[in-house]
């Protein structure tokens, strides 16, 4: 979010360490009928758990003083952050949050979030199918199909390579990134659950065990993997260990190594990618830069979701995060986000668009969503580290 545009140590986030609180308080003004509240009451605040360069203060504002609300925002890094901040009585202090892919049914499954009227929510007509259910069903409740949150903004963890050194064809398979033959050509990231996770999409393609019964009983999941699976995933790591260039730690590392035609091939969220691209149409000498979304044995994806907690029980109080969701969610805010943040959106907002952020932003690619596993908590975060040790080990 800035993670697409700024470089710092890498989250999965933002490339800024973001966290504390922001007030953002507007003008005091009657909510419309039928909400009015008496003058002398206590200003409703409406609090929020979420990623900092999702922040609009113009649009804030502008709520604030329509709707005569106090927005608080509190940041966090990453998914598992925000979990502990609403698993330890944080639906008490919250009443919006983010979460992406497998994240808000974790939630939904613990009682930490609510369900949520989409009739209130007309915005949603401006969502791309892919992010909606049927096409996909993360963000509604697991037994009953009711809504549980809005889709945001979405993004994979795909190859982003140099095309004047590694073939449309050879980018087609992750096997790409283990390729003894480009040696010293090769970059991973230094987070280690991407890193196992996408190996894992090419240990079990290649084991044949994708379609097999999985130890949770639902459909393949690279994050939930066999004892025999995890073993296939740390021989492979530490083969590649001795491939990569180096395993970078912020994206201005990364954005160095390919702009100088050191690295050919790397996993990372397209922020490289869209910055090589812009720099390229600027007229800077830069390597022929290409993004595969999703290998063929597949690949790794996130969509970010706004929720309302379950501390929201006030009707009031609900009718505001309703608001506040439908706000959002219009295509012109949704444009200052992609600007701000530099991410794809899950609401189309191609009208307001050149061609050449529709191409940067995959604004015609939402469809390549199918068959990306979205992000989740491994099974076993124990021996997913000690995988991840001994590989750092050996």
């Amino acid at each position: 979010m800035s993670k697409f545009t700024k470089t710092g140590a890498i989250t999965r986030r933002s490339m800024l360490k973001g966290s504390g609180t922001l007030a953002l308080a507007g003008a005091m003004s009657a909510l419309p009928s039928p909400f009015i509240r008496n003058a002398e009451a206590a200003t409703l605040e409406i609090r929020a758990l979420m990623w900092e360069p999702y922040v609009l203060p113009a649009m804030i504002a502008e709520f604030e003083a329509e709707h005569g609300v106090k927005f608080t925002t509190t940041f966090f890094d990453g998914n598992s952050e925000a979990y502990n901040k609403l698993k330890l009585g944080g639906t008490r202090d919250f009443d919006l949050a983010q979460a992406d892919g497998f994240w808000s049914r974790l939630y939904s499954r613990e009682g930490l979030i609510r369900d949520i009227d989409l009739s209130k929510i007309s915005s949603m007509d401006n969502v791309f199918p892919a992010f909606t259910a049927p096409e996909y069903e993360l963000l509604t409740e697991e037994t009953s199909g009711a809504a549980i949150g809005v889709p945001f903004c979405w993004g994979g963890y795909g190859i982003t390579y140099n095309a004047d050194e590694v073939s449309e064809e050879e980018v087609s398979s992750l096997g790409v990134l283990f390729d003894a033959e480009k040696a010293g050509h090769l970059s991973a990231s230094a987070r280690f659950e991407e890193n196992i996770a996408l190996a894992a999409i090419l240990v079990t393609a290649r084991m044949g065990t994708q379609g097999d019964p999985r130890p949770d009983g639902k459909p393949f999941n690279p994050y939930v993997l066999t004892d025999a699976e995890l073993d296939g995933v740390q021989a492979l790591l530490i083969e590649q260990k001795g491939l990569l260039m180096t395993r970078y730690q912020d994206l201005g590392t990364l954005n160095n190594l390919m702009r100088s035609g050191i690295v050919w091939a790397a996993p990372e969220f397209s922020q490289v990618f869209r910055q090589l691209q812009q720099l390229k149409r600027e007229g800077k000498r830069v390597p022929n830069i290409q993004h595969r979304l999703q290998a063929e044995e597949g690949g790794l994806g996130w969509i970010d979701s706004w929720m309302v907690t379950s501390g929201v029980e006030d009707s009031e109080k609900l009718e505001v995060c309703h608001r506040y969701l439908d706000t959002i969610l219009r295509p012109e805010h949704m444009k200052a986000i992609a600007d701000k943040a530099g991410t794809s959106t899950c609401v189309d907002i191609r009208d307001l668009s050149t061609e050449e952020e529709r191409e940067l932003f995959l604004m015609d690619r939402t469809a390549e969503l199918k068959g990306l596993h979205m992000f989740d908590q491994p099974s076993s975060p124990e021996k997913w580290e000690r995988v991840w040790s001994n590989m750092e080990a050996a």
